[in-house]
């Protein structure tokens, strides 16, 4: 049974979805779809109930109340689990097989238990609109664990990320770069006075602050020469080594003195280009791609402000008429898409020792989660470079779709059902829209599903696949 695209061709097999083009952009959501689009944008989705209240309350009351829910208390914010920083730093004997294999054994599990902590917390959370930031800026300033080797350390930088995610962006990029991970990721340990290593500077001002184009190579090497002797061990002190760092005389974006790690992390996140970087790539995650000099952005700027306020910028987009007219046009990314059928279904990612057998506590059991997440090409932690993870086409392909595939008919057999179950077989299209807060359907997508329509599990299976819910 094929799927089709909002408007273009059918798909050839189920999941497959092609990404929108500018010809088939929808119009700008208004009423209800407006809602349902801001939940998916903002957080993970909206189940019905929530977009009932959402619709009596209206849509800036909504928006306040998303970006307010930090402040009420969290039930899903638990504390994570105990991943023993000392085992982190205790590498094994090379020459010793065993100590090897255990070593690997219990990083993995480690690396299983963060994972699945994080995951269970976005299906769960009342704070959807935190965990997503958190998500966004892990791919921003994008770490991973393959070469960190430390979940600890990664869970404290995901903490940061949570805590200091929607303040003052200078802050958020000096907590970062002075977080042990992302220094035992870029190399900090390689970065002394006799031969400064560029990879942090480099990547500061490309990825992080300026964007390609808004620096030169004087700059990088001259900023590599301020973090010079920056340090941190596994056990998550920060320090700076006297003897390793150089105190002499730089010159980075104009600005020549004695410049430290601080100054030039002043000096680039308030250069004139980075809030144009820092705005489009809020605009390109949440919206849809553009530019640093996309006028879509200048309502964010204006937020954003000489403050470089990352909560204001970020109200500000999720009020922006402009946000209404980006429908159709991102593809979720497979985290989003896990823990957003996960919350529309109403499955829970089971607790550490809950049997992983059948039921919620198999298909939804975090090792079961990763190994979707892996196929479908986004893994949390586990990023695949310091550039993050891709976007828009880049999860559309077949291995991708028939791992989707998989993991919705999988979901589907344990969720209850019977909002679609219990209605006439004719309106049970119309009742898998609202399961799922999809809008509307497409012509050739309902006829598609009204072709499994006395099937309500194969229903609301071909539903999560559906490019209506694939493509927001």
């Amino acid at each position: 049974m094929a799927l089709a695209t909002a408007s273009g061709p059918a798909a050839t097999t189920p999941g497959r979805v092609s990404p929108p083009t500018p010809a088939e952009e929808r119009a700008p959501a208004e009423g209800r779809a407006a809602l349902a689009l801001l939940f998916r944008r903002a957080g993970f989705g909206a189940r019905p109930d929530e977009l009932d209240a959402a619709e009596k309350a209206g849509f800036e009351a909504t928006v306040d109340s998303l970006l307010r829910a930090r402040d009420r208390p969290d039930p899903a914010a638990v504390a994570p689990p105990d991943l023993d920083r000392e085992a982190d730093h205790r590498p094994p004997d090379l020459a010793d097989k065993a100590a090897r294999a255990a070593y690997a054994k219990g990083l993995r599990e480690r690396t299983e238990a963060l994972i699945g902590w994080w995951l269970r917390r976005m299906v769960a959370t009342a704070d959807p609109v935190t965990e997503k930031l958190t998500l966004f800026w892990h791919g921003h300033f994008a770490t991973s664990i393959q070469k960190v080797r430390s979940p600890a350390l990664m869970l404290a930088q995901n903490e940061i990320l949570r805590r200091v995610g929607r303040g003052r962006f200078d802050e958020l990029t000096l907590a970062v770069a002075q977080d042990p991970a992302m220094l035992l990721w870029l190399d900090a340990g390689r970065n002394v006075r006799a031969n400064a290593n560029e990879n942090f500077a480099r990547e500061l001002m490309e990825l992080f602050t300026l964007g390609i184009g808004a620096y030169g190579e004087t700059d990088v090497r001259e900023a590599a020469r301020a973090f010079t002797g920056w340090r941190a061990d596994r056990s998550g002190r920060f320090t700076v080594l006297a003897r390793q760092h150089d105190s002499g005389t730089k010159t980075v974006l104009g600005h020549t003195g004695n410049l430290g790690g601080e100054d030039v992390i002043d000096l680039v996140t308030h250069a004139s280009a980075s809030p144009r970087w820092v705005c489009s790539r809020l605009w390109s995650r949440y919206a849809a791609p553009v530019a640093p000099g996309d006028p879509a952005i200048a309502g964010l700027l204006a937020a954003y402000g000489p403050g470089l306020d990352t909560g204001a910028a970020l109200r500000a987009m999720l009020l922006a008429p402009g946000l209404r007219a980006t429908a159709g046009q991102l593809v979720v990314p497979p985290v989003e898409y896990v823990v957003g059928v996960l919350r529309a279904l109403r499955l829970a990612v089971p607790e550490p020792g809950a049997a992983a057998g059948a039921g919620a506590a198999g298909a939804a059991a975090p090792s079961r989660l990763i190994a979707v997440l892996r196929g479908l090409g986004q893994v949390p932690f586990v990023p695949p470079s310091v550039g993050g993870w891709p976007a828009g086409g880049a999860w559309l392909t077949t291995a991708a779709s028939l791992t989707r595939t998989r993991f919705a008919t999988a979901v589907t057999g344990l969720a209850d059902l019977s909002a679609v179950a219990d209605v006439p077989p004719g309106e049970r299209v119309d009742a898998a829209a609202r399961l799922l807060s999809v809008p509307a359907w497409s012509t050739r997508t309902r006829d598609a599903l009204s072709a499994a329509r006395d099937d309500p599990r194969q229903l609301v299976t071909l539903a999560l696949l559906a490019p209506e819910y694939v493509v927001t």
